[in-house]
């Protein structure tokens, strides 16, 4: 089993980030930051005779990437109540893929996966960011994907994360989870 952790952070080393490092601490992972790659916006084909374009920019490097892993971790700051843009960049893009003839199995693909949120935001977030978190089940349902669990953090300026004790035993027992998964006890 390998692990895939998608940053959707636009600001480097943020809270997000630190909490999400030690969910995954001592665990093999790919690290994927969004905000490192030109992703551009869908543009909605489905309904075109020709359907959708091909599009030229970096997202098909992305869903590579993330296809070759059986864990995803959707890791996010909670911007205005939800994903961040660039997150929500991301998965749009993925009605592009369902249609995408050189990736057939694609909905199979995402099947066969495990998927978990860590969310960090600051206006009361455990409350405030619970729809964003039914929006990953449902992203997950659609795919038949399991949704396996999430940690949603409090802190809105840098550095504050570490102050919430709940989401920091929340991540390490992640941790803990996720190796007896992948058998690293």
């Amino acid at each position: 089993m390998s692990i895939a952790v998608i940053y959707g952070s636009t600001r480097e080393n943020g809270n997000t980030e630190w909490l999400t490092e030690l969910a995954i601490n001592d665990l093999p992972v790919e690290k994927i930051y969004l905000r490192e790659y030109n992703i551009l916006p869908i543009k909605d084909e489905r309904h075109t005779k020709a359907g959708f374009q091909e599009v030229t920019d970096q997202y098909n490097i992305i869903i590579d990437k993330v296809l070759k892993h059986d864990i995803l971790i959707f890791a996010t700051p909670i911007y205005w109540y939800s994903m961040s843009g660039t997150m929500k960049l991301f998965i749009d893009r993925w009605s592009q893929t369902l249609r995408d003839k050189d990736r057939p199995a694609f909905r199979e693909e995402l099947a066969k996966k495990s998927a978990y949120v860590i969310a960090v935001g600051g206006d009361k977030p455990t409350i405030k960011a619970l729809p964003m978190i039914q929006q990953f089940q449902y992203i997950c349902d659609f795919f038949n994907m399991a949704f396996e669990s999430y940690i949603i953090g409090k802190a809105s300026k840098p550095g504050e994360i570490p102050n919430d004790s709940k989401a920091i035993a929340a991540a390490r027992e992640m941790n803990a989870s996720l190796k007896n998964k992948l058998k690293l006890n």
